[in-house]
Parts: structure tokens; sequence; C-alpha cells
């Protein structure tokens, strides 16, 4: 039975926006971010975390570092009783590396169908939280309903998106509008 999922950018939304964030002695949470992930879980959404990492094609750092973060981050997870249930990340760039030209690389949705595919996702009742307009565009060619967040470079791209999207102050606050929409 499907269920409904909330995608979550990584930098800028659950932590701080530092360019080209790879080791975990650099990452700082955003406040609210563990708690709100916990209560993601506590709603039966699946928590999923779909990221854009230029920095691979760049040759700033190698895919495995990313994993090795993303294994910290679910130790800290884990320690506050919350989780994600998948990172889904794009390591390609439009002018740097062997693959230009991708499906993954946000605003096309090739990751987010596939994580779709992997936990047979409900998009209709799914949410995107980001702070970039690609994040916005991203969850609308999929029909997923988007969420800008004011946090990393939330307050300039919001003149990039619609009026009609939700905007919230942060990740902390963006779950509180999907628990309402939850309901009704």
């Amino acid at each position: 039975m499907s269920r409904p999922a909330v995608f979550l950018d990584r930098d800028g939304t659950i932590n701080v926006e530092k360019e080209y964030l790879h080791r975990i002695e650099d990452w700082e949470w955003i406040p609210g971010a563990i708690e709100a992930i916990c209560r993601i879980n506590q709603m039966g959404h699946l928590a999923i975390v779909i990221t854009n990492q230029a920095g691979v094609a760049r040759g700033y750092y190698e895919e495995g570092d990313i994993y090795a973060l993303h294994a910290r981050v679910d130790e800290v997870l884990a320690a506050a009783g919350a989780r994600i249930d998948g990172y889904y990340f794009c390591p390609h760039h439009p002018e740097y590396g062997k693959m230009r030209q991708c499906n993954c690389r946000k605003p096309e949705p090739g990751l987010l169908l596939a994580a779709q595919r992997d936990f047979d996702i409900d998009l209709a009742k799914s949410f995107m939280i980001g702070d970039k307009a690609i994040d916005v565009q991203f969850a609308q060619r999929v029909g997923v309903s988007p969420i800008l967040v004011m946090t990393g470079y939330g307050r300039q791209e919001r003149v990039k998106v619609g009026k009609e999207v939700l905007v919230a102050t942060d990740i902390s606050h963006a779950v509180a509008i999907i628990e309402k929409y939850n309901h009704h």
C-alpha cells in the first residue's frame, strides 16, 4: 500500500548551508530539524532526503564521503529516536565531470521517481521541503506539494516561486503545516 513521503532537501533545509559540505565536522543542524524529522516519522510519512551534490562532479569529494556523512547523520538521528528512510543524491553537474546530462539533478524528477519506485510512495499526498526554487519546481513536476523554507537560500529564492507556494520559516514550521494538512 502506498505511503506519503516528506521529501527533504539537505543543505539549507535540514543542515546549515555550507558550500560543498561533505565532512561531519562541518555539519550543523538547523535548529529544530531533528525534532521535525522525528515528527515526520510519527505521522507515518517516509522521510526521504533528495540532494544535488555537484561537489562530486567538481572533484571536491567522492561519493563515499557522502555515504559516510549520511551514516553519521543517521547515528545522531537514531540517538534522538528519528530516522531518514532513504537518501538520494545527484553527483552530476552540467559543466563538470563525465556525465553532464542526467535526469537526477533537481529540478529533474529522476531521484524522486526512483524513491517512489523503491518505497511505493503516494505522490499526491506527499510534500517537498526545500530552500530553493528548483526544489519547488521539482515537486510541482510530479504532483508533490512544495514548501519553501526561509533557511539556506530561501529568502533569495522566494521571488523565483509563485505566490501559491507554501512558505515556512524553517523545517519545523514546514512540518507543522504538513501536520495541519494531515488532520483534514
